[in-house]
């Protein structure tokens, strides 16, 4: 049995991206464009794991998550948030931002410089 994954994302390149890695590995993967999206994904498809990207416009990926997290029925849904800041400043501002809400970081390795990914290429173009 494979894991199904939400992958949210405004940046359709960045979307198809991540989408493209995960269905190599054989995950069943769901998509959203808008956080609005997401949240009626999340209570419709019930992913094993969200990848949320945290600068989206309307709904930013910080309120998703809250609100994931505030509903009893998908509290206990893990939550990697995905970012392009790159400056610490950025991340910080983002961590401070989070508040109370309890979360999980984690470092999943170095971020995909899209211009030395092959797969990358392929999926901005």
């Amino acid at each position: 049995m494979t894991a199904r994954v939400l992958i949210v994302d405004d940046v359709m390149p960045n979307l198809r991206l991540l989408k493209a890695k995960l269905d190599r590995e054989y995950f069943e993967v769901i998509t959203a464009s808008s956080g609005q999206e997401a949240l009626e994904k999340v209570e419709r498809e019930q992913p094993d794991i969200i990848l949320l990207d945290v600068m989206m416009p309307d709904m930013d990926g910080l309120e998703v998550c809250r609100r994931i997290k505030k509903n009893p029925e998908t509290a206990y849904l893990p939550v990697v948030l995905v970012t392009a800041i790159d400056q610490p400043q950025g991340v910080e501002v983002v961590l401070g931002r989070l508040g109370q809400l309890q979360h999980d970081l984690l470092a999943l390795g170095q971020p995909v410089q899209m211009g030395q990914d092959p797969l990358a290429q392929d999926c901005l173009g």
